[in-house]
C-alpha cells in the first residue's frame, strides 16, 4: 500500500482541527479524496467506495502533522555518531570518545552534549590524553559549540585553544564541514529520516540544514525524494545567490515537477544559546557580571537583512534565544513590514509576548527544549527578569505557535513535542512551570501546516494530508502521548507510512 493514492478513506472519527463542522462529530465517517485533496464527508455509509480503500476501522482521523524547524542532514546522521546526551561531565564524554571507533574518514563524531551544569570544565588536554591522535569532535546539543581535540584541530586548520571548544560561527564552519558527506551517503540518510518521520505523522517540516539549501533538494527531488513536504531556508551569506537565483518563499525547487519540496524563509542567527551562554540577555549570566551573551548580528544589520529579504520575496525566520534578541528581532520585523518567524523565543520580556501578535510574527518553538534545558534554566537564568518557555503567554497573547524539534537538538517526534507542550514533564518529573502549559487542541494546531491560529482542518477542499491514529490524543496522558501509536499517514492521499 506505501506509495499508492487513496482514493477513500472508510470509517474514521475526525478528532481534530475541522471536526466542529460535522454534524455529528463523535460518529465515523468517510472521506472520498482526488486530486490530493479531500472532496467529501459523510457519516461511514452514504458515501459509495471508490479505488484504493483505506479503512480507518474507527481510528482517530487528524491533518498530518509538520515540524516547523528541523536542520535535516545533521538529523539524518545523527544516528552514525556518538551520542553524548547522558555524560554527566567533561571527563565522562571524553572517555565516550575515547572509546568510540573511528568513522568515515577517519574520525570520531559525538553529538548531544550538555555542558551547562557539568562539574568540570572541557579541556584540549583532557580531550587529547582520552583521544590522542584520532581527529575528535563532540557537537553540543544546540551545535552552537564544538570540543575538538589538537588532532582535529590540525585536521581543519582552525588554531587550538585551552578549551578546545569553539563556539558560535566558527562553530558552525566545522559542523557544516563534518555534515559535508558524499552526496549519495546524505541523500540515502535524508530518506530513512524522511521515512520515520512519516510513521509518527509528519507530512512537512521546515529544513534550516545550514548550507546552499537549494541544491541538494533540487538533487534529492530528482532522486524521487517524494515523503514529505519540505520548505528549505536560505542564511545570510547566499541571500545575495539566493536573490539573483530568483528564489522567493513558496515557489517550488527549481526541477521540480510537483509542488512538495518549496523555496523558504531568510534563516539568521542573531544571538547564542542557553547551553553555550551566550544567549543574548537583559542581566548577566552567574558568575560573569561582563556576560550578557551576544549579539551574533547588530540590530541595523539585522534591519538590512530583512529589508532585502523582504523586497526579494523572501520571508525571514529569525533565531532568537535570549530577551535581548527576542526584542531586537520583534523591532527589525516592525521596521521592514517583514513576514515570517522568531525561532526558539526561549526567554522573552513580559511587554514583548503581545507583540508577536500584534505584529504578526509566529513563535516557532521547540517544547521539548523546556524540558532538556529546565535545570539548566532555573541555574542560569535564574536572575533574568523575562519569562522563559512562555508557550501559554503567547498562546493567550494570540501569537501563532508553530511546533518543532530542532532535530538534531531534540528527536523529531511531533508527539514528544506535543506531550512536552501539554504537560511540561517527562522522565517522571514534576511538571515545570505548569502555568505555561498549552491545552492540547493548540498543541496539535501548533503541529500542522498553518499553527496554532490558522490550523489545517479536515474539510472539503483541504490537502488530503492525513494522519489516522489508534488512540485519541485528547484523552490521552504524558506516556500515551509520546508513544501516540500511527496507524496511517496520508500525503496528498498517497500512503507514505502503513502500520
Amino acid at each position: 500500500m506505501i506509495g499508492e493514492t487513496a482514493a477513500f478513506v472508510r470509517a474514521v472519527r475526525v478528532a481534530g482541527p475541522g471536526r466542529d463542522f460535522l454534524p455529528t462529530p463523535d460518529e465515523p465517517v468517510d472521506l472520498v479524496l482526488a486530486g490530493g485533496r479531500i472532496v467529501d464527508i459523510a457519516p461511514t455509509g452514504n458515501l459509495r467506495p471508490r479505488g484504493l480503500v483505506v479503512d480507518g476501522d474507527g481510528g482517530w482521523l487528524f491533518p498530518g502533522l509538520w515540524d516547523h524547524h528541523v536542520h535535516v542532514l545533521q538529523w539524518a546522521l545523527t544516528a552514525d555518531r556518538v551520542a553524548l546526551g547522558e555524560a554527566g561531565s567533561a571527563r565522562e564524554a571524553a572517555s565516550i570518545m575515547a572509546a568510540a571507533p573511528a568513522g568515515d574518514g577517519g574520525r570520531r563524531v559525538g553529538v548531544g552534549f550538555r555542558d551547562g551544569l557539568w562539574p568540570d570544565e572541557p579541556t584540549l588536554e583532557l580531550l587529547d590524553v582520552a583521544t590522542g591522535e584520532v581527529p575528535t569532535y563532540l557537537v553540543n546539543a544546540d551545535v552552537h559549540s564544538v570540543w575538538l581535540n589538537s588532532a582535529a584541530f590540525r585536521r581543519e586548520g582552525f588554531e587550538p585553544s585551552a578549551s578546545g571548544v569553539l563556539r558560535e560561527e566558527d562553530a558552525f564552519e566545522i559542523s557544516r564541514r563534518i555534515n559535508a558527506v558524499d552526496a549519495e551517503v546524505g541523500d540515502r540518510a535524508v530518506e530513512r529520516m524522511a521515512r520515520a518521520a512519516a510513521a509518527r505523522g509528519l507530512v512537512g517540516l521546515v529544513d534550516l540544514d545550514m548550507t546552499w539549501n537549494d541544491e541538494p533538494w533540487q538533487r534529492r527531488v530528482a532522486r524521487g525524494f517524494d515523503t514529505l513536504r519540505v520548505s528549505y531556508g536560505t542564511y545570510p551569506q547566499h541571500l545575495d545567490r539566493a536573490i539573483a537565483e530568483g528564489l522567493r518563499t513558496g515557489d517550488p525547487v527549481r526541477g521540480a515537477a510537483d509542488a512538495l519540496v518549496r523555496v523558504g524563509p531568510l534563516k539568521a542567527i542573531t544571538d547564542g544559546s542557553l547551553g553555550t551562554r551566550t544567549a543574548a540577555c537583559a542581566h548577566h549570566y552567574p558568575g560573569d557580571v561582563d556576560n550578557h551573551g551576544l549579539l551574533t548580528i547588530p540590530p541595523d544589520e539585522l534591519v538590512e537583512l530583512m529589508t532585502r529579504a523582504t523586497a526579494a520575496g523572501l520571508e525571514c525566520a529569525i533565531h532568537a534565544i535570549g530577551d535581548v534578541a527576542n526584542a531586537h528581532a520583534l523591532d527589525a520585523y516592525a521596521l521592514t513590514g517583514a513576514v515570517g518567524t522568531i525561532e526558539h523565543a526561549q526567554l522573552v520580556a513580559h511587554a514583548d509576548i503581545p507583540r508577536f501578535a500584534r505584529l504578526g510574527v509566529s513563535a516557532s518553538v521547540q517544547p521539548e527544549h523546556a524540558l532538556d534545558d529546565r535545570d539548566m534554566t532555573d541555574a542560569v537564568w535564574a536572575g533574568q527578569s523575562a519569562q522563559p518557555y512562555p508557550l501559554r503567554a503567547l498562546a493567550d497573547s494570540g501569537a501563532n505557535l508553530l511546533f518543532g524539534s530542532d532535530a538534531p537538538v531534540a528527536p523529531l517526534d511531533p508527539w514528544a513535542a506535543i506531550a512536552s507542550a501539554v504537560f511540561r514533564t517527562r522522565d517522571g518529573r514534576d511538571a515545570w512551570q505548569p502555568h505555561q502549559r498549552v491545552d492540547i487542541d493548540t498543541a496539535i494546531a501548533a503541529s500542522t501546516a498553518g499553527g496554532s491560529t490558522a490550523p489545517a482542518e479536515i474539510a472539503p477542499g483541504a490537502r488530503a494530508d492525513l494522519v489516522i491514529l489508534d488512540a485519541d490524543p485528547r484523552t490521552a496522558d504524558e506516556l500515551a502521548l509520546r508513544a501516540m501509536p500511527v496507524r496511517t499517514t496520508l500525503l496528498a492521499g498517497r500512503v507514505t507510512h502503513a502500520s
